[in-house]
Parts: C-alpha cells; structure tokens; sequence
C-alpha cells in the first residue's frame, strides 16, 4: 500500500496513528504529497480527483481516500477494535465527526491565512469558522469524563484536531477554560503513537 500524506494534516495523523495502533506501519509506503486548493502540487490526481491528502492506493490498485474511509478500512484490515460495534460505534463515528469537523474548520483559516492576501481576507469568515471550533470545543469540555479508554476512532480524530491547533492556531490557547478536555488530552498525547505523529511545525 502507498499512503500520499502531507505530515502536519490532522487528517493524515489520523490514519498514521491508526497505523500505529494496529500494527501495520511497516506495510505502508509513505509518499510525501503537498499541495493547497489554489495548486495540488504533488498530490497525484489520477487517484484522487479531490486533490486532497490522505490518499491510500492499495496493492491492488484501489484508491482509496477521505481520512475516515481510510481509517475504516485500516482498522477493519487489522483487527484494531477501534470502531466498536453497534451501539457503541455511533457515537464513537459522532466523536470522529467533531474532530474531523474541528480539523476543517482550523484548516481553512490556516489557509485563508497562509492564500489569500491580507487585504482579501476575510476577518468575519475566519471567526466564524473559529466559532464552529469553540462550539465544539467546549461540547468536547463538557463531555470530557466521556473520552475514556479503550481508544477508538472518535478519541483519535479529536487528538489530532487539538495538535493541528496547538501547531497552527496556538495563540487562540484553547486550553484557557477547559481543564478538563485538556487534562484528557495530555494523557491521550503521552500514547507511543500520538507521540510518534506529532505535528513538527
């Protein structure tokens, strides 16, 4: 398997994270792909059109893509356990939604910010993308006692939502008045493979 991937995308730490809880790392090459909406540089878009990482090309020449179609199969393929069965896996998909929603979010400020020329921007298009992160954030707070062991797929959707912020968008020091979610979240990080996909800046 082939796995394009930019390293600092939340949705790529994902799938590497799955990769490393599952034992499967070893079985993937990884293909290093940049690009942004306004050039996909060295995204191959013969395999995804979208023009988007993470983008799995499998042995046999399936593509795969969207980070939680990836982790789906990953986790299906070696028997991680991390999306539970029913009931349970809804909210455990609902959780990945909130991180992957969180993620969005962050990443189009981040590249409205990095794009656009600064008398384009947009300020009141930004917070509002920036409303949808503490909304969620403080529901993440609230729910905090929730975000319990074993892992599974909503828990690691949502940690590499909160590094891409603290890598992108640490002024905004989401941690202020959440002590509980951030609590969860030191202890998430200290996980060999959270460690081990750490954005690098």
């Amino acid at each position: 398997m082939r796995l394009s991937h930019a390293a600092n995308s939340p949705f790529v730490r994902k799938i590497m994270v799955v990769l490393h809880e599952t034992g499967q790392l070893g079985q993937v090459t990884l293909v290093p792909a940049m690009g942004t909406p306004l050039d996909p540089g060295s995204i191959p878009l013969d395999g995804n059109p979208l023009g988007k990482v993470p983008f799995l090309m499998l042995d046999d020449g399936t593509p795969l893509y969207d980070s939680r179609v990836i982790c789906r199969y990953l986790d299906a393929r070696g028997g991680g356990g991390l999306y539970p069965a029913e009931p349970a896996l809804w909210a455990v998909l609902v959780r990945e939604a909130l991180g992957d929603g969180i993620a969005d979010a962050a990443v189009a400020v981040a590249y409205e910010m990095r794009l656009r020329p600064e008398p384009l921007r947009y300020p009141d298009w930004m917070e509002g993308q920036w409303a949808k992160v503490e909304r969620t954030l403080d529901t993440l707070e609230r729910e905090a006692d929730s975000l319990t062991a074993p892992l599974d797929m909503g828990q690691i959707a949502v940690g590499a939502a909160l590094g891409y912020i603290d890598l992108r968008h640490g002024a905004r020091d989401w941690r202020r008045t959440r002590p509980r979610l951030d609590a969860w979240n030191a202890g998430l990080a200290e996980r060999p493979s959270m460690q081990a996909t750490k954005p690098v800046g």
